[in-house]
């Protein structure tokens, strides 16, 4: 399993644009994942890590994520976004020292899950790039099948932005490079970030999958303005890996009020039962654990 968060845009000091705690919408992005009942196996940033690139935010990104995922027992899989800089990416979150237009791509395995962090960055502008230098790179290593196949995750996703127009100006340039490499690989998805917001696609025959942001979202349906950051509804993307498919779902970073719910005492009462009768109790239209007023616990 491999939780995919995306566009934290920490700060060092100030709020973004003056009023997002962007600090505070990580840290519950984490809290989030200490609940789930299966943990993580990797954690996979797609990009603008620093808004400002500052040291001091790349750091405080490090003393937030790096505990838990420990903890967890999960990888940690930064990638570069276009807020992001390769001097105080590499020396803050690899301890390594890199030249100013260094292109920060990684390979990491994950019990057989081949993740390939492409960095799509270019230099002084927000739009997206990858060099024939890294294209001819990522060729050669998925020369070499993985295990368990490979996901791509990269900050700039290789599709169209079709709701924030304003966006599509600042997308990855020459996409068609990109899928002559991925077509007939064991490339099995690809991870992105940028946009913002959640969106789906395909891409040279792979499903693509962008997580939301954890600081502010792009409103997809903002009201008479071009383009609109709204700070709600943040959220990340939880990708289940099975043998022929990949899963995706949409973990909200704010909680709700419960309307209805049981304890984990069901589960235990579950768990004891033969699976015909745990079936029929959960499935059975008639069922007193789908009853308004008869709670089971």
């Amino acid at each position: 399993m491999i939780a995919h968060l995306s566009d934290p845009h920490l700060l060092a000091r100030n709020r973004l644009y003056g009023q997002v705690d962007t600090t505070a919408h990580l840290r519950s992005a984490m809290e989030r994942l200490t609940r789930l009942e299966t943990p993580p196996q990797a954690i996979v940033f797609t990009g603008d890590l620093a808004d400002l690139a500052e040291p001091d935010a790349y750091r405080r990104l490090r003393e937030i994520v790096e505990p838990e995922a420990a903890q967890m027992g999960a990888q940690v899989v930064w990638v570069m976004g276009n807020h992001d800089e390769p001097v105080p990416f590499a020396r803050e979150l690899h301890d390594e020292v890199v030249a100013p237009d260094a292109s920060l791509d990684r390979v990491h395995d994950v019990d057989g899950l081949r993740i390939i962090a492409l960095d799509t960055t270019v230099p002084g502008f927000h739009h997206g790039e990858l060099s024939q230098a890294q294209l001819s790179w990522l060729a050669e290593e998925l020369a070499t099948p993985a295990e368990h196949g490979t996901l791509l995750a990269l900050h700039h996703p290789p599709i169209p932005v079709t709701i924030v127009r304003l966006s599509a100006l600042i997308e990855l340039a020459d996409q068609e490079g990109l899928a002559e490499v991925v077509r007939g690989s064991d490339v099995r998805g690809v991870l992105g970030g940028h946009f913002h917001f959640s969106s789906y696609s395909t891409f040279a025959g792979v499903p693509v999958s962008v997580a939301s942001a954890t600081c502010y979202i792009a409103d997809p349906a903002p009201q008479r303005r071009f383009m609109s950051s709204v700070d709600g509804h943040q959220s990340f993307t939880m990708i289940h890996a099975y043998a022929d498919r990949l899963v995706h779902s949409v973990v909200p970073l704010a909680g709700a009020a419960e309307i209805a719910g049981h304890g984990m005492e069901l589960a235990e009462r579950l768990e004891a039962m033969p699976w015909a009768e745990a079936r029929h109790l959960v499935s059975a239209k008639d069922s007193p654990l789908w009853a308004d007023e008869v709670p089971l616990d």
